[in-house]
């Protein structure tokens, strides 16, 4: 069982590097690292961009419906008061409500403190942050999908 690792994304406009907060996300971190070990990441859009917000990503079906943990279907949160969306680069887990987290996760473009206390913090970037600030910038069309599919081409655990 991983208890430290970061994660690489590479996608096809470069890759970026995430630091995980395992001490004080572990559960969190635990699922987004056996996913990325085990390849789930591999080839799923990002299928939710929204300029100066964030960019969501995670989910097979690419629909921002779908996504299963390691855990089964959900799993609780892991929020802190020390952790907070103070800037761009973090990595959180994205939800639909409470204690609801599965596969997808969103990467902060900007400060998004109306975020704390809803979503778990259990990461952020640590290399490659012009990455995501040209992911970032990408033409979306009215309901925020990227025009041009863009996917993350690998995930690889760094252990």
């Amino acid at each position: 069982m991983a208890q430290s690792g970061d994660v690489e994304i590479e996608t096809p406009i470069g890759t970026f590097r995430i630091e995980l907060y395992w001490q004080h996300a572990p559960k969190t971190c635990k699922n987004f690292f056996e996913l990325a070990k085990k390849g789930y990441y591999n080839n799923v859009e990002f299928h939710r961009i929204i300029a100066d917000f964030m960019l969501q990503t995670g989910d097979p079906t690419g629909t921002g419906r779908g996504g299963e943990s390691i855990y089964g279907r959900k799993f609780e949160d892991e929020i802190t008061r020390e952790l907070k969306h103070t800037g761009a680069g973090i990595l959180s887990m994205a939800n639909s409500g409470p204690n609801t987290n599965g596969s997808q996760f969103f990467v902060t473009l900007a400060p998004c403190p109306w975020l704390d206390g809803k979503h778990t913090i259990f990461g952020r970037i640590c290399g490659g942050i012009d990455v995501i600030n040209r992911l970032g910038r990408l033409e979306t069309d009215a309901s925020d999908r990227p025009k041009s599919r863009m996917t993350i081409t690998n995930a690889k655990v760094l252990e």
